[in-house]
């Protein structure tokens, strides 16, 4: 052979790597500019010419800073053609998510995170556009008219959602993915990231956002889908550059889809004999359990497979005390539920938020779940979980009697009679119905036998009419009561509600009544006075409460924040 060759094979080598290199560590900006040669490599001929639309329905969402009842800054806003766009500022005509910062985590109503919740899954909200016509997409376009940023992961699915006939089969696959980044501008911007081609055509795009890093909420105000009827041909150059962006970022290759191969892995359980375990023989049993604390899920059923011992180890129930399973709501079914049965019959928190739509788990899944493994279960994370029935709430209250924590937040599916089982719950603490459907009787029945409450989320609950009653029903039962979201509550609650709380509940230390119209300062002073803990009061386009009004109660009570906005 020729010395030229195992030359030109090194060099080839070389270049291969300097790509690899240059991808990792690409900046926004860079990849932004790396679009145009994506672009000119994936170009339709004239005979696959390129669709463009913009999306016809918004399908899903996480949270919204609008109302239920209203337009103003809803997800909504993103189906159609731009309102705002190409204009820059503070627009009610856009989408807008209820949160930015850091401040969301850090006031008393938080959560304590999961662990072993994958580095690479740092997203907040979602949400799920619908699109006309199917395509290979080429190119997303999301035009952001405030305070870009937030959008950290965009994905397709194979799922037609105006089909007729429900798919055999439903994937999810990221386009383009990156961590969160700080953007020092807040002007518009029509932010068009460089997206990895994929196999099947797609009429439903997700966008998923981490507002952690913003100095103010972010508008979106379309998002424009690309894309060829036909299936185009990748060139070299494209697919080496799709590659380079995926390999690091995108979770399906590691941690988050992991759960694609993660059922094979739960069902692998006859393990090749070896000599020994190596060194692991001489370390304590609950030193190894240790050094596993520190793995991923998919990485503990990785290891699982590697000898007897560690695969002891890894299926060891002490193991999976708290499991979060949000990261790997593209591929978590029925299926992964039952191979992890055996392993959590002690876990105590559990994270199902956005799992299970479409069909990837059944009620008749959940249920068999729970009744191995809710008996110690403490905390149960079901946010956005549109699998839930009544049934499902049924399961909940009898199979988990020692569930201090439940959210249902965005739970809009469930039936309003679903919610009577709540109430069977009595050493409930935490109990989140943002944007759900219950209604006045059912909450009634909840804080009449959930005395414990200390954290109560009823932000966007249209279907409850009559505040005052709520409110005397609270102030009687939940005493112990620390934070309450009364977040855009049919602008219903009013002085009288707001007096309750002060003669009753004196240790609340959060308060959300963001969008009333009849509460007055001086109810607010008798608030303060009484609850001496109070450090967070949201009073956001409380029509009565006006900038000097703010500035009389920050003068009166320094020591609490006042947060307000006075357009709407």
């Amino acid at each position: 052979m020729s010395p030229v060759f195992p030359m030109l094979t090194v060099l080839t080598m070389f270049y291969y790597i300097c790509l690899r290199r240059r991808a990792r560590t690409a900046t926004r900006g860079e990849m932004m500019n790396s679009h145009r040669t994506i672009e000119s490599n994936s170009r339709p001929s004239p005979l696959n010419a390129e669709v463009v639309q913009y999306a016809k329905e918004v399908v899903d969402f996480s949270s919204h800073y609008g109302s239920e009842n209203s337009m103003s800054y809803t997800m909504w806003n993103l189906a159609g053609v731009p309102n705002v766009f190409p204009s820059s500022g503070d627009f009610t005509q856009t989408a807008v998510f209820r949160t930015y910062g850091t401040w969301w985590d850090q006031c008393p109503s938080a959560s304590l995170p999961f662990k072993r919740t994958p580095p690479n899954f740092q997203s907040q909200d979602y949400v799920e556009l619908a699109f006309e016509q199917q395509v290979y997409p080429t190119a997303v376009h999301v035009l952001e008219t405030y305070h870009p940023g937030a959008v950290i992961r965009i994905l397709a699915c194979s799922a037609n959602p105006y089909s007729p006939n429900p798919p055999a089969e439903v994937r999810w696959e990221i386009l383009w993915s990156e961590r969160p980044t700080k953007v020092n501008a807040s002007q518009a911007r029509q932010f068009k990231p460089c997206i990895k081609q994929i196999n099947f055509p797609t009429n439903l795009i997700r966008l998923e956002v981490n507002s952690s890093l913003l100095d103010y909420y972010t508008e979106l105000d379309a998002v424009v889908l690309h894309g060829v009827k036909d299936k185009p041909v990748l060139s070299l150059k494209t697919s080496l550059i799709d590659m380079n962006d995926i390999e690091d970022d995108a979770y399906e290759e590691k941690d988050g889809c992991g759960m694609d191969s993660l059922n094979k892995q739960f069902s692998s359980a006859v393990l090749r004999e070896g000599p020994n375990n190596g060194y692991f023989d001489k370390l304590p049993y609950e030193l190894i359990q240790l050094i596993l604390n520190h793995l991923t899920l998919p990485d503990l059923c990785r290891l699982a497979q590697t000898c007897k011992l560690l695969s002891q180890h890894c299926c060891d129930p002490l193991q999976y005390i708290h499991l979060n399973l949000q990261p790997y709501w593209a591929k978590l079914d029925d299926t992964s539920l039952e191979f992890l049965q055996s392993r959590c019959t002690l876990v105590q928190w559990l994270n199902l938020s956005w799992t299970g739509n479409r069909g990837f788990i059944s009620v008749a899944g959940f249920s068999r779940f729970l009744k191995v493994c809710g008996s110690e279960l403490v905390r149960l994370e079901l946010s956005c979980s549109h699998f839930l029935n009544e049934t499902s709430l049924e399961v909940i209250s009898e199979m988990c009697p020692n569930l201090q924590a439940l959210n249902l937040s965005s739970c809009d599916k469930l039936p309003p009679q679903a919610f009577n089982h709540i109430s069977k719950l009595c050493s409930l603490k935490r109990l989140v119905l943002y944007r759900t459907k219950v209604e006045q009787t059912a909450l009634l029945s909840i804080l009449n036998f959930c005395s414990e409450l200390q954290h109560l989320s009823l932000g966007s609950c249209v279907m409850i009419e009559d505040y005052d009653v709520i409110a005397s029903m609270i102030g009687a039962k939940c005493k112990k009561l620390r934070t309450l979201d009364l977040w855009r509550s049919n602008r219903s609650v009013c002085d009288t509600d707001i007096e309750e709380l002060a003669c009753n509940c004196t240790r609340l230390q959060q308060l959300d009544i963001l969008g009333t119209r009849m509460v007055s300062p001086a109810s607010l002073r008798k608030l303060l006075e009484s609850c001496k803990d109070l450090s967070l009061l949201d009073v956001s386009f409380c029509s009565q409460i006006d900038n000097r009004a703010v500035l009389e109660l920050n003068a009166s009570f320094p020591k609490v924040f006042i947060k307000k906005s006075f357009t709407q």
